[in-house]
């Protein structure tokens, strides 16, 4: 039999659950179908746990550098499993109180199950407790997410791998961790298992850590990287890969003059992601996807099929939790309010957890140039930044880019410690086309991270800028 809805939401992700809960305040009869867990990646695989982990690590880290700061302490050691328990705690205590809000709301119905679609505007839901159930509506929100994608190497299947979900869940520091893939999830975890206790090898096929950062950002990445003990291999193309008769996973990459053969315990896949479309069956529904999977919207997140909007990872655009929960933003004001939002000019802010933080927005230096922009750089060491100084975390540099013309910022990359909130000071004022001058003259309390924006584009007024 099948039922009818106002709105039928797949996923409840960081745009899903938020527009449901809306649309169902709004006095539209939602459905909110979720396979598994209540939070999308963000809460059960993605930002909460890795972020929590991070933290455990950071402690051992600055733990065994206490002598540093004049504090004796005994040995260090890493207790996996009760990492992982407060991992599972944060985690369940995020979802279970999405999951709560969700339920508690007039409406609103929570329908757990894997969704297909059956006709063009009607999904069918199936249960693992109960028979399937047929629903259709008028509109209709896709906020499936992604998963790891597993790269294509010889013998790949034959091995234990681990992805960025499963390495989450070990209860053991791995002796030695090979990381295929130099982005922002292999350097996080790789930094990670390091500072708990594991030897890591990060094999990067590219010429540079971070594909997407400037050269000079990534280098220094990369520096900060190996003084903590990690081996970073750059231009190193994962070719073969075996399990040993002694159980230890070989993997051998080619680098450009010849072959090496790498020994390790555990074997990490970091190689980016793939959408949950594939699931969903939408040659039924006449939307199409491109050719990794991924379905085009336009800038209101509407996909050629009227009726059907597509939010979060599932677009293809930057996965980021934030994005995805501006896309509910944008879905929100255009469905309820008969608004015109859309992802035009869009900043896209992001921060990668390693330590020290990497915090970004706007352009980077190789995008100014690509463009054809006239804009200066400045650039200051952290090892300028009082307050980096007194606490001993001096790793890293500040790098923005203004307008040559008009002084506004076009973007900025900080490298430092809590530099994601030192980017967002930024973000800040290129929100309010501030000028970088005015950043340079103001006043910020002694001694803050924050301060340093002072001395950053002060840079720009010195001889040889």
């Amino acid at each position: 039999m099948q039922e009818t809805a106002d709105a039928i939401i797949i996923g409840a992700g960081q745009a899903g659950g938020p527009l449901a809960t809306a649309m169902a305040a709004a006095g539209w009869k939602t459905v909110l179908v979720e396979e598994k867990n209540v939070g999308g990646t963000c809460v059960n695989e993605g930002c909460t746990p890795t972020k929590t982990m991070i933290a455990s690590a950071r402690v051992t880290y600055l733990a065994r550098r206490a002598a540093d700061y004049g504090v004796q302490t005994g040995s260090v050691s890493v207790k996996m499993k009760a990492v992982r328990q407060r991992k599972r705690s944060i985690v369940e205590s995020f979802r279970s109180g999405s999951q709560r809000r969700i339920e508690e709301a007039d409406g609103l119905e929570l329908v757990m199950g894997r969704a297909r679609f059956v006709g063009p505007k009607t999904v069918e839901v199936a249960r693992e407790k109960g028979e399937p159930r047929t629903l259709s509506a008028d509109t209709i929100v896709i906020n499936v997410g992604a998963r790891p994608r597993m790269p294509s190497i010889l013998g790949l299947e034959a091995v234990p791998v681990l992805d960025s979900t499963s390495i989450m869940e070990m209860d053991e520091v791995p002796e030695h961790l090979l990381v295929i893939g130099g982005g922002y999830v292999g350097l996080e975890f790789g930094q990670m298992f390091r500072r708990f206790g594991s030897r890591v090898t990060v094999v990067q096929r590219g010429a540079q850590l971070l594909p997407r950062e400037d050269e000079d950002v990534a280098d220094e990445v990369a520096k900060i990287l190996r003084e903590e003990g990690i081996d970073v291999l750059l231009e190193a193309q994962p070719l073969r890969t075996r399990l040993t008769d002694s159980n230890r996973i070989e993997l051998t990459v080619g680098t450009s003059s010849k072959e090496v053969v790498l020994a390790g315990s555990h074997l990490l896949a970091a190689t980016g992601r793939q959408p949950n479309t594939d699931r969903l069956n939408l040659s039924a529904t006449g939307v199409e996807t491109d050719e990794r999977g991924f379905i085009p919207v336009n800038a209101r997140l509407e996909t050629p099929v009227s009726g059907i909007f597509v939010a979060g990872d599932a677009t293809g655009g930057p996965a980021f939790t934030h994005i995805a929960y501006d896309d509910f933003r944008i879905l929100r004001a255009n469905l309820l309010n008969g608004g015109h939002a859309s992802t035009v000019k869009r900043m896209v802010p992001y921060t990668v957890f390693i330590d020290p933080q990497l915090g970004r927005i706007g352009l980077s230096e190789k995008e100014a140039r690509q463009q054809g922009l006239d804009y200066r750089v400045a650039k200051i060491p952290m090892s300028w930044v009082a307050r980096a100084l007194e606490t001993d975390e001096t790793r890293g540099l500040m790098k923005a880019l203004v307008d040559a013309e008009s002084g506004r910022i076009l973007g900025a990359a900080i490298l430092g410690v809590e530099g994601g909130e030192v980017m967002a000071v930024l973000q800040m004022a290129m929100m309010g086309g501030v000028p970088y001058s005015q950043i340079r003259d103001g006043v910020f309390a002694h001694p803050t991270l924050s301060e340093s924006l002072n001395n950053l584009f002060m840079s720009l007024d010195t001889p040889g800028s």
